[in-house]
């Protein structure tokens, strides 16, 4: 794993730069960057002599910001170089990093991540995520809230937790200043982990601890949660329990509606009779009023909820994975079907439809949200999954503009990182060059003509190039 090298001088000439803010275009403008950095943006030809500057002439082309994943789990400890060279090749220059561990983060510190020439920057990382297994209690929650902002943890993401121990995690974090984010739990309501200042919401919750809120009968709606059996730790822990658990997780997020949960699609057959505009739109006012964001994943709840879907059953973009990834998905599309008779499948697709819903009146509201994919589930490629939350996002009615602000500026705004996301002097050179104007259509996101990363160009040959390499590796790309 190699860092980035400082870039030489690149001059993007004639090219339209599109101001994500509000979608004003600048036409004809040179963008000179240098070292990673951009250095200046002026009207074509006005540029001061560049001597040894690559020149890429982009007349018709739209510049934007690079696009970030900001729900993904591309590391962990196997070869990922296919997997960040298909989220270059896709246009993604950054990802927000959702699981960690003490290892990662030491590696981080120590300057081993992958940030070389064909992989986008790790912007965030957390500690290990918060689970019965390191965090059974509320006093060994804290302890452990305390143990990863030592480790150097950006952030810290609850997967799996009592409600007493989902809070006591949120007030430890809020104490040692580290954002609380990550998934609801059963028998926590989304409006008072917002007041309690939860930063992110992923997933829309997941499952139904969002949409309960919004029904007219959240009262015993939530009495049927709390009825249900919690995960607990064993009593002792024992060697290799934590990765145990996380295989245990990690086959579990590949589609954790795979096995049939009756309880679970009782509650979904009530909440779709029972939800309220009125309610959400509270619910979303709170979110608005306590900065509390959602990162909604519609592609990776797709894959969920329509597992079944017969555009998964093949797809041209599974030739960029490995054999036994393919293998694995399908076995658990396997049991999906199995799981799942029409009805209950029917009922599936009702509940994405109103995920759908859901994030339009978010949107209408002002919360504030990005746009992540969760890539790491099955029936989603690197770097195409973004692409496809994209095309998910403007189904569920959000505009073209939003969008590309979900995926730059946005982030910025998230991370206090007030230069991120943006085209402007002093920025990173992480850009997409695009074929059409992103404002018209979302289709036009899809459109990448180039990518720069750290001031380094790749063409579109350049990309098909990596594309290729990786298809050929078999989902490996050294």
């Amino acid at each position: 794993m190699t860092t980035i090298q400082p870039s030489g001088k690149l001059i993007l000439s004639g090219v339209t730069v599109v101001d994500v803010r509000d979608g004003k275009l600048s036409p004809n403008m040179d963008v000179l960057t240098d070292k990673g950095k951009v250095v200046s943006i002026v009207p074509m030809g006005t540029l001061p002599q560049a001597t040894g500057a690559q020149i890429v002439k982009a007349q018709g082309k739209f510049l934007v910001p690079g696009y970030n994943d900001f729900h993904a789990h591309p590391l962990g400890p196997f070869d990922v170089s296919g997997t960040m060279a298909l989220m270059l090749a896709n246009g993604i220059t950054g990802f927000r990093q959702m699981s960690g561990s003490p290892r990662m983060l030491e590696e981080r510190a120590q300057g081993r991540k992958p940030t070389g020439r064909y992989a986008p920057e790790a912007l965030l990382m957390p500690g290990t995520i918060l689970t019965p297994f390191n965090a059974g209690s509320p006093d060994e929650v804290r302890k452990e809230v305390d143990a990863q902002k030592r480790q150097g943890a950006d952030f810290i993401k609850v997967g799996l937790a009592a409600p007493d121990i989902f809070f006591a995690a949120e007030e430890e974090a809020r104490k040692v200043g580290l954002p609380f984010v990550g998934h609801l739990q059963p028998g926590v309501d989304a409006a008072e982990a917002a007041r309690r200042g939860m930063r992110a919401i992923e997933h829309l919750g997941p499952g139904d601890t969002e949409m309960i809120s919004c029904s007219t009968d959240e009262a015993a709606l939530r009495e049927a949660v709390a009825k249900q059996p919690v995960m607990k730790a064993p009593p002792t822990k024992l060697p290799l329990m934590e990765k145990l658990a996380a295989d245990l997780i990690q086959k579990r997020i590949i589609n954790p509606s795979a096995d049939a949960d009756e309880a679970g699609a009782a509650r979904y057959d009530r909440i779709l009779a029972t939800f309220d505009d009125t309610k959400c739109r509270a619910l979303a006012a709170t979110f608005v009023k306590y900065e509390t964001w959602q990162i909604p994943t519609l592609i990776r709840l797709r894959t969920i909820e329509l597992s079944g879907a017969p555009e998964y059953a093949d797809d041209a973009n599974y030739k960029y994975m490995p054999p036994e990834t393919i293998a694995l998905w399908r076995e658990t599309a396997a049991k999906f079907a199995k799981n799942h008779d029409a009805p209950k499948r029917a009922a599936l697709a009702k509940v994405y439809e109103l995920q759908l819903r859901m994030t339009k009146l978010y949107d209408d509201a002002g919360v504030k949200m990005l746009a992540g994919s969760d890539v790491s589930g099955q029936w989603e490629v690197p770097g195409f999954s973004l692409h496809q939350e994209f095309d998910e996002l403007a189904k569920a009615g959000i505009t073209p503009l939003k969008i590309l602000q979900m995926t730059t500026i946005n982030g910025g705004d998230f991370m206090g990182w007030p230069m991120f996301g943006r085209i402007a002097t002093g920025a990173s050179a992480d850009l997409v060059l695009l074929d059409a104007n992103p404002i018209d259509s979302v289709q036009n996101l899809h459109r990448i003509a180039g990518v720069v990363r750290a001031g380094y160009y790749y063409s579109r040959a350049d990309l098909d190039g990596i594309l290729h390499k990786v298809e050929a590796g078999k989902g490996y790309f050294h």
